[in-house]
């Protein structure tokens, strides 16, 4: 009885694991976005393509450096109806926020940020798809490491 019970934890533990996924659409964005930055002297820290479900927010917690100059860009669904992002420092307050409608606004939520303590951040995106529950998504964290971070907004 204990072994089925923990196996059945094992399995739903496997179930809320982030799966990447593939959207043509995105890979060509995601190529762009990256030669974009690379020539501006910032560099891929962290980049994942995500399934995720619609209208539930999908958590990625990075550790980020004070006064390092940071740039976070979203690829949601061009599907989707809304695109959102928020993002939270280790004080859990929110410290950016942006929502869009893909159909006017595009699908892609990029923003510049200068963590003023060295600390985890919390980036939460979500999406809302009516045609399919399950919907792609793209997040990349870049870091300045050549130039200035002058004229960077300090949050």
């Amino acid at each position: 009885m204990v072994a089925c019970v923990f196996t059945s934890h094992l399995l739903q533990a496997q179930d809320i694991r982030q799966r990447s996924c593939t959207n043509q659409s995105i890979s060509q964005q995601v190529d762009s976005l990256k030669k974009s930055f690379e020539q501006s002297g910032f560099m891929v820290l962290k980049e994942a393509s995500m399934t995720m479900e619609s209208e539930f927010e999908m958590p990625v917690i990075v550790p980020m450096t004070q006064g390092a100059w940071y740039h976070i860009v979203f690829i949601g669904d061009p599907g989707s109806k809304i695109t959102e992002v928020r993002m939270y420092d280790y004080d859990e307050k929110q410290v950016y926020y942006k929502k869009l409608k893909p159909e006017l606004d595009g699908n892609i939520i990029s923003y510049a940020y200068m963590p003023k303590f060295s600390e985890w951040h919390m980036i939460k995106p979500v999406q809302v798809n009516k045609k399919n529950k399950e919907c792609c998504g793209y997040i990349l964290l870049l870091k300045k490491v050549k130039g200035t971070n002058e004229g960077m907004p300090t949050r």
